[in-house]
């Protein structure tokens, strides 16, 4: 409406100089020139509100829907599977989230609101031009497919490029975002002279793309200008004779000229802001494209089925087989069956590659697995609702993840409303309390980003912390001990038994004093299960145990520690 209004109040400004000019100048009346003038600025206040409602309420438009947008992607990209995330840069990803919604941003909130005035007001002037002046009006008519053709060959090539310079601008955001994250690694390799001469190559080719696009709209707008403004002077110079012959009025001349030159610009600010639209349109379909990235692990439709209540944690794996989606020629797992008990500790052993971490991968349903099927206690899994399915455990990664936000906030991650008594005691347990109360603002002391300012022991010390907080009947603990020194991995040990009690527990173990205390160590290689037993078993029969016992847990065969 404001949109209307203002256009409406711009087109009649012409009407109000003809009758300036006709009745208040030509008549030479002074109240006829202030009856003129007081109307010029009636017709001027109500543009100036008018305005104010447009840039106003169109602005909170753009505003509205890219947060509507950036929402909508976040949710839909929290949500796809691990592996989409494997073939994809998240820092490119993550330049289309930001950079990409600004330009839609700044095209919602402005160029749209500038492109419908232009066009309204284009479409009025060309029906006043024709009521003023039909035989002027036709003369500009005349000239316009010369403009129109122009714009629609270079506004295809513009959007091509957009979408390409798109591309390039995110090239550079994901190249600079992974050299920060990994700075202390640039920096001990003295990586960064070559880091600046690739930057540089990245941000040329960004900058060759971004001018081959300028110098297009460049012409477009050139050209556009050019032919409207030569066509209203030919006008010009037809109208004046006719002014001069008595043909038309001066004031009738003064609204057609007002009008022409309405349209001129229109005209030249339409073309101008078709570069913008089709940058918009090739940001539009980067984002889109996210959008429609369909998840490959699918949880409603398939959620058929609910858990027992309570919850045992008793774990079939049945036949499970099951290839990379980037490499389908390699059986990571190869029909492998297992079951595990309620309550059960069984230990994960092998070398790199053996299909340990896959496995849990496929608990946890990050994939599902080429043939096989995994039971919570009797209930397949892909028969769960991912939420449902994930509740179920709480796992320890063997490189924690820490977010940026307090500890207590970290602890909490898996459960935001404990309290913190429960909080506290969980890291109590996790021996991670007295390190933390030593911190300038004990729980409440902000950590950098992936927890930077704290040992390894620490973070692994909070992961734990958050686990057992967590209370899930599933512990799934990934070589938990592995980045502790001696001291922290004793006071780790010393707590698994409160950590384990009541949970079934699965560890991926390198260390001795784990393996140890599990009821069961399956020995795992090439993706299938060579032997099960407990440690004394383990290394008196199978070579691969034995191997490994003396190479990671540094054990003699004995079984007497070194």
């Amino acid at each position: 409406m404001a949109l209307v209004i203002t256009a409406g109040i711009t087109l009649a400004l012409g009407q109000g100089l003809r009758i300036l000019v006709d009745q208040g100048l030509a008549t030479q009346s002074p109240a006829m020139l202030s009856k003129a003038v007081g109307l010029f600025f009636v017709l001027v206040i109500g543009l100036a509100i008018g305005s104010f409602a447009r840039f106003y309420l169109v602005s909170w438009i753009g505003e509205r829907v890219v947060a509507d947008i950036r929402k909508q992607v976040f949710n839909h990209l929290i949500d796809l599977h691990p592996g989409f995330y494997e073939k994809n840069r998240s820092l490119e990803i993550q330049s289309r989230f930001t950079a990409d919604t600004t330009v839609l941003q700044s095209v919602i909130g402005s160029t749209v609101s500038i492109a419908l005035r232009n066009t309204l007001m284009l479409v009025g002037g060309l029906i006043l031009l024709f009521i003023t002046n039909a035989k002027l009006a036709g003369i500009i008519i005349l000239g316009f497919p010369l403009v129109i053709i122009p714009i629609l060959i270079y506004g295809r090539r513009v959007r091509q490029l957009s979408r390409l310079s798109q591309d390039r601008v995110a090239e550079v955001g994901s190249y600079v975002g992974e050299n920060l994250t990994q700075i202390k690694t640039v920096q001990a390799f003295n990586h960064q002279p070559h880091d600046r001469r690739f930057f540089s190559q990245v941000a040329e080719n960004a900058f060759e793309i971004a001018r081959v696009r300028i110098r297009q709209r460049a012409w477009l707008t050139t050209i556009a200008i050019t032919l409207v403004m030569g066509a209203i002077g030919v006008v010009i110079w037809i109208g004046g004779l006719d002014v001069i012959s008595g043909r038309t009025s001066p004031g009738e001349l003064a609204a057609f000229v007002f009008y022409s030159l309405l349209v001129g610009l229109a005209a030249g600010a339409i073309s101008e802001v078709i570069g913008e639209l089709q940058r918009a349109a090739g940001a539009a379909a980067r984002i889109f494209e996210l959008l429609q990235t369909p998840s490959e692990i699918l949880s409603g439709a398939n959620a058929t089925q609910a858990l027992p209540d309570p919850l045992r944690g008793d774990i079939e794996i049945s036949n499970l087989t099951f290839s990379y989606p980037a490499r389908r020629d390699i059986e990571v797992l190869q029909s492998l069956s297992l079951h595990i008990q309620a309550g059960e500790t069984v230990a994960l052993v092998g070398p790199s590659g053996a299909g340990k971490s896959t496995l849990f991968d496929l608990l946890l349903r990050f994939y599902d697995p080429d043939t096989g099927r995994i039971l919570i206690d009797g209930v397949d899994s892909r028969k769960l609702a991912l939420t449902d399915l994930r509740q179920c455990f709480a796992l320890v990664p063997q490189n924690p993840a820490l977010f940026h936000g307090t500890i207590a906030d970290n602890i909490r991650y898996a459960r935001p409303e404990a309290s913190d008594t429960a909080m506290v005691e969980a890291a109590r347990i996790a021996h991670a309390d007295e390190f933390i109360r030593k911190l300038p603002k004990g729980y409440e002391t902000p950590l950098g980003d992936t927890g930077l300012g704290l040992s390894g022991g620490q973070k692994q010390r909070l992961a734990i912390a958050r686990a057992l907080l967590a209370d899930a009947p599933i512990l799934l603990l990934d070589e938990a001990t592995s980045a502790l020194d001696a001291e922290s991995e004793h006071l780790i040990q010393q707590a698994m038994p409160g950590l384990m009690s009541n949970r079934t527990t699965l560890v991926i173990a390198h260390r001795l004093a784990t393996v140890r205390h599990a009821d069961r160590i399956i020995v795992m290689d090439a993706g299938i299960i060579q032997d099960i037993g407990n440690h004394d078993e383990l290394v008196e029969r199978n070579p691969l145990y034995r191997r490994l016992a003396e190479l990671q847990f540094r054990e003699d065969i004995g079984g007497r520690s070194t």
